[in-house]
């Protein structure tokens, strides 16, 4: 069995990056994709066509057998939903919490009752006649969206970012809400139930049970989150911090569902509190590290998780009834409408044409899946084909029909920031580079003896100056529009510091610097790296506003091993230095003295850098022997300080280009 799974995985992973190539040259959403491959090798093996490999597993009916519910809710939907709130910022997420908790918990619910109502009545005219509690039931499981090809198509196509976390944010509340309707709903139908670890019995107090699970989830996740984000805080271990989030993920599920609350939940709470307080703990090259680990962990259960959807999607089922599946689109599509257009005055000065994105964003997924798969057997069978057969269609339609037209709709609603002004910068620019790189492959080709003198004479000064004038050109755009100029200063900033750590990497491949310093170093970059445009900017506005006049002047003294670091703080800040070595003083070492010139009220920002840069040490002074014939030479440990700071003031200044 050991060795089963592990030819499962193999086989899906290889299937995902077959997929990902494919999607990236198609331009369709890669969930889509995933989707469509998984649907196609059930077909084939129903049809009796796969596995064409021989394998020792059938993939098909290995994914229906042994993929539970409880190991999709555990095992995938927990990474995804973990990762999804550690990125959500809680300063973006509280502008908007009230409209999201409305669309999360009472919106699920009048969805459920809805979506029920609508089906029960729609059933009686199909002649498909279904109880109204289990169309209710349908209900519960179809509430809860998961629109993460939505998401990701919003990060792509540069979407406002406060529209991203609303969708984010419903979808992250709502699986908890949904799934705990849900084991309530189906508590009624059999008596007894378990969903997401809760154990639901025949109710008579249901706002109590609702409070205990959604309540206990909230209180595990908050706990969870909080502790494991102060343990943060005392470690320093790159490593042993990102495995204390992966056991914060996976152990505020698992404790939750043993206390019989709200696993899902849980998780939320636990991700957002560690991905809002746990970063302050963290060293810059951690949180990168932990960035990067999860960014692959929701990969990865992204791309399983959807290939399984694809796999247990029955196609035949769907056809056989698909006026049900109809009537079930229609009735979700409304109850949508009816919840997004309702509670349109819940947010703030939200667009209105936002809410259209909303409304067509609203994808069903994994857990939507994971509730139609836990359907006990003891249920009517009759009524369990057709529950799991309409969820199935459901899913299929949001994710081909919604997930695919979600592209043309953003462009048609204009949610795309996407001014003529920078489309304009963008071809100048892009004209510029290809007439650049055109004239330096003639002057390789020139310089190799390929293309004749007079040819280079002729064609050289013609592409040198079309490149100067068109990249003069691109340039005029950015000083009549700051924006285009902030995202030209930002790719290219990003692009030098990549290049930095590359070179760092290189360095210490080839030995040419210690782990020590590398560490160092490539902790620099990474603070870099996590400043945002406008706090870089801030930063570095010393370097390329105008110098104000010196007025005074700080000689420093320091030892050889610290003046790199003294040098690079003091450049990070704006500040020119000039080196002169000497060497002397009672220890009879190198030594150097730095002259730096600064204006009025930077006095104390040079001096507590040095500190900073300029380290204590212990050094040993040998006594003269000829001075003192009849002892033997003896070491003196000396505390040698960081610096020797003298300030003078400068009456006239004058800068020599």
């Amino acid at each position: 069995m050991a060795f089963q799974i592990l030819e499962f995985l193999i086989l899906l992973l290889s299937l995902a990056s077959l997929v990902g190539f494919a999607t990236h040259y198609l331009r369709i959403p890669y969930t889509v994709g995933l989707v469509l491959m998984g649907l196609g090798i059930g077909v084939l093996n129903r049809l009796g066509v796969f596995p064409l490999l021989h394998l020792n597993v059938d993939i098909v009916d290995f994914a229906q057998k042994q993929i539970t519910p409880e190991l999709i809710l555990g095992l995938f939907v927990t990474p995804l939903i973990f990762e999804a709130a550690f990125h959500l910022n809680w300063d973006d997420l509280k502008r908007d919490l009230g409209f999201i908790l409305a669309l999360a918990i009472p919106g699920v619910i009048l969805t459920s009752l809805f979506v029920g109502f609508m089906i029960y009545h729609g059933s009686k005219v199909t002649g498909a006649y279904l109880p109204f509690l289990y169309t209710t039931l349908f209900g519960a499981m179809i509430a809860a969206t998961d629109p993460v090809s939505v998401i990701t198509l919003f990060r792509q196509l540069g979407v406002p970012k406060r529209l991203q976390v609303i969708m984010e944010g419903e979808s992250l509340f709502n699986d908890g809400t949904s799934i705990v309707a849900f084991g309530l709903v189906l508590s009624l139908i059999v008596g007894f139930t378990t969903i997401d670890g809760i154990s639901t019995q025949r109710w008579l107090n249901p706002i109590a049970d609702l409070i205990r699970i959604i309540g206990g989830g909230l209180l595990v996740g908050f706990i969870s989150g909080w502790l494991v984000s102060q343990i943060i805080g005392f470690v320093d271990d790159p490593f042993v911090e990102t495995t204390l989030t992966t056991i914060l993920a996976f152990g505020a599920y698992v404790i939750a569902v043993n206390l019989n609350t709200s696993g899902v939940l849980a998780v939320v709470i636990a991700g957002l509190i560690n991905g809002n307080i746990g970063p302050k703990g963290m060293s810059p090259i951690t949180h990168l590290l932990v960035i990067d680990f999860w960014q692959f962990s929701a990969f990865i259960a992204n791309s399983l998780l959807f290939l399984l959807i694809g796999l247990d999607i029955d196609i035949f089922m769907i056809f056989q009834f698909w006026q049900l599946i109809l009537l079930a689109i229609i009735a979700v599509l409304a109850s949508r409408a009816i919840i997004i257009y309702g509670f349109y005055r819940f947010g703030k000065k939200i667009p209105f044409q936002w809410n259209h994105a909303l409304f067509w964003g609203g994808l069903r997924g994994a857990i939507c899946l994971a509730l139609a798969l836990s359907l006990p057997f003891n249920i009517d069978a009759g009524l369990r084909s057709q529950l799991q057969g309409m969820v199935f269609g459901v899913v299929l339609f949001t994710i081909l029909v919604q997930g695919l037209s979600m592209r043309p709709l953003v462009k048609l609603l204009h949610l795309i920031d996407y001014r003529e002004i920078q489309e304009e910068y963008e071809r100048r620019h892009a004209r510029a580079a290809t007439t650049r790189s055109a004239y330096h492959h003639l002057e390789a080709r020139y310089h190799e003896g390929l293309i004749s003198d007079h040819a280079w004479e002729v064609i050289s000064p013609i592409y040198k100056e079309r490149a100067h004038s068109l990249g003069a050109a691109a340039k005029e755009i950015m000083q009549f529009d700051a924006e285009v100029e902030r995202q030209d200063l930002e790719t290219a900033r990003r692009e030098a510091l990549f290049a930095q750590r590359r070179s760092l990497n290189e360095l210490l491949r080839g030995g040419m610097i210690s782990e020590e310093v590398f560490s160092q170093l490539i902790r620099e970059i990474d603070e870099q790296l996590l400043l945002d445009y406008s706090t870089w900017m801030q930063s570095v506005s010393e370097t390329i506003k105008p110098k104000e006049p010196v007025t005074k002047l700080i000689t420093a003294i320091i030892q050889a091993q610290d003046v790199e670091n003294a040098i690079h703080a003091l450049n990070s800040i704006g500040i020119s230095v000039t080196r002169l070595s000497s060497f002397g003083g009672f220890l009879g070492k190198r030594n150097v003295t730095l002259l730096i010139g600064i204006s009025g009220g930077q006095e104390i920002n040079v001096v507590t850098l040095l500190r900073k840069t300029c380290r204590q040490r212990v050094e040993f002074v040998t006594t003269n022997f000829e001075a003192a014939p009849y002892q033997l030479p003896i070491s003196t440990p000396i505390t040698v300080g960081g610096a020797t700071i003298f300030t003078l003031s400068v009456e006239r200044f004058e800068e020599i280009k």
